[in-house]
């Protein structure tokens, strides 16, 4: 057919031949383009969702498609010079497998949104989300960039004269990680490793860790570094082989609940048996702990000091952080009021003792006993 339009264009020019031919191509290929739509809407749509929604996002690089080969075409019977057929083809077919690519990635980015949309991270117990979440986002990352590498070696490979290129590419893409010479491999060598920690996951989004001693939430696993949300808003980001080559904390490993440690020093008079009682009372009034570990016992016992620790399990770590430091203050508060000589020790101990037998005896006491055990 379109020879025999360019014979029927014969007074013309060749140039005005050429144009003539491309852009009744193009004219051609939008109304195929209609009619292709329409036939896929009809049979595919009705199926599920996700061919409902590539459809709705890959019209337009169908109709970019069906343009390129149409154009294509009508190079091959256009008027030109041979090199100027040869280039119009080669332009095409490259731009042609690009947008294969681009398709193929639009689809990974439409079944990727439509899994996720099953789980929800904004509720209390998100661990099975977390995982899935976190699986889901390295992979397609990393299905992104073997995506890429892949168009981008096929591309190369319909030029002959860098095909050497191509293939190389190609198949760095298909050995995932063998490069020899080239820049690529820290980006591939993390590129493997998100592919580690997608299926053992050692972390996942969301998770409380701790790393470079910094306490925070892991808040993105991008395809070669993480971004560590730390507790004063201030972001870590951490390449993606630290966290299989380095020793760190995760606190949600298995659960958010943990275990938080409150620690109070007090004097040898401190009434240990009212103390742990207290700390019952405590917990027990706190909303934020989860009635499941509450625990008071003595640490240590120095010459001035007892070391007294107090246990209490909270269900994440925000809530055992508020829990410890509820402790903390009420159970200073109550020493305060019930108990004041549990927060004194050494030389104030002996002259608070001291002071309080006078005003029960009302006999004053010698200079010996309100000195300290160190003068």
């Amino acid at each position: 057919m379109g020879a025999a339009i360019a014979d029927n264009l014969g007074f013309l020019p060749n140039w005005a031949i050429s144009l003539v031919l491309i852009a009744g191509a193009m004219i051609l290929a939008w109304s195929l383009h209609w009619a292709v739509m329409w036939t896929l809407r009809r049979v595919l749509a009705r199926r599920s969702e996700f061919w409902r929604n590539l459809l709705a996002r890959i019209h337009r690089p169908i109709r970019l498609a069906l343009m390129l080969v149409l154009v294509g075409r009508a190079a091959g019977v256009a008027p030109l010079e041979p090199y100027e057929t040869a280039l119009l083809q080669q332009i095409t077919l490259v731009l042609f497998v690009l947008l294969v690519g681009w398709v193929v990635f639009i689809a990974l980015d439409v079944a990727s949104a439509l899994y996720m949309k099953r789980f929800k991270i904004d509720v209390e117990d998100n661990l099975l989300a977390r995982k899935h979440i976190t699986q889901l986002r390295i992979l397609r990352r990393a299905l992104g960039t073997l995506i890429v590498i892949i168009t981008a070696g096929f591309a190369l490979m319909t030029i002959s004269s860098v095909r050497e290129w191509g293939v190389s590419l190609l198949a760095a893409g298909g050995a995932a990680g063998i490069i020899v010479g080239l820049s690529l491999q820290p980006l591939l060598t993390n590129l493997i490793a998100g592919m580690q920690i997608a299926m053992t996951q050692p972390i996942r989004i969301d998770d409380a860790v701790i790393v470079e001693n910094e306490w925070g939430w892991i808040e993105e696993i991008n395809a070669t570094y993480v971004v560590v949300r730390l507790w004063d808003w201030r972001r870590l980001v951490v390449p993606l082989t630290y966290f299989i080559q380095t020793p760190f904390q995760n606190w949600t490993r298995e659960t958010a609940a943990l275990i938080g440690t409150a620690m109070i020093y007090v004097s040898h008079a401190a009434p240990v048996e009212a103390m742990r009682a207290k700390l019952n009372e405590i917990c027990s009034a706190s909303p934020l702990w989860d009635k499941r570990v509450v625990n008071l016992a003595v640490t240590d016992l120095r010459d001035r000091v007892m070391e007294v620790r107090c246990l209490a399990s909270a269900r994440n770590a925000p809530a055992t952080f508020d829990l410890r430091c509820e402790i903390r203050e009420k159970m200073i508060a109550w020493l305060q009021t019930a108990h004041p000589d549990a927060l004194l020790y050494g030389r104030n101990l002996t002259e608070w003792v001291a002071q309080r037998d006078e005003r029960r005896t009302g006999a004053p006491v010698g200079p010996a006993l309100t000195r300290g055990p160190d003068e």
